[in-house]
């Protein structure tokens, strides 16, 4: 039961990894690069944005649930792991629920991204947000990483 358990760490972990590299570096600058319009684009990356939080949350969960459960220990929730995950799974809600919203909102009230002046003040904090944006998913993927040396390590030391 015990490497079941764990598996399903590394799998869950790797398949959120996987999802924000998936997304971060082919569907984003895809959509960007074949789709008609900037607007159209976005819209796309938005939509797959807040379906892989939602994705990243539940993998999160599972590989603290996981963790805890193959360990028998609930101080495991206090390791390097765990804390890696806690906080991908914070970065990842801040950006849904913090940051997307308020993207939504400047994109309705724009109306259109490509059609905005450069000097708008809306324009401007709609690109704010992104870099924002931006700056949580990349943190999101650096404690990913840490997380999944973490449990590397592990592994190789039993």
């Amino acid at each position: 039961m015990s490497s079941i358990l764990g598996t399903l760490e590394f799998l869950a972990l790797g398949l959120w990894l996987g999802s924000d590299v998936f997304l971060s570096f082919v569907v984003a600058p895809g959509a960007f690069r074949v789709l008609r319009s900037r607007d159209a684009a976005g819209a796309m990356v938005g939509f797959a944005l807040g379906r892989m939080h939602l994705l990243g949350v539940i993998c999160g969960i599972v590989v603290l649930l996981a963790r805890v459960a193959r360990t028998r220990d609930v101080c495991q929730l206090c390791g390097a792991v765990a804390l890696c995950v806690v906080l991908m799974i914070a970065l990842t809600v801040a950006s849904q629920v913090g940051v997307s919203p308020r993207m939504a909102v400047l994109r309705v009230q724009m109306g259109s991204i490509e059609a905005t002046a450069q000097d708008s003040p809306l324009l401007a904090e709609f690109g704010r947000l992104h870099r924002i944006s931006v700056s949580l998913e990349s943190g999101v993927l650096l404690a990913g990483l840490a997380a999944m040396l973490f449990m590397v390590r592990e592994c190789g030391s039993h």
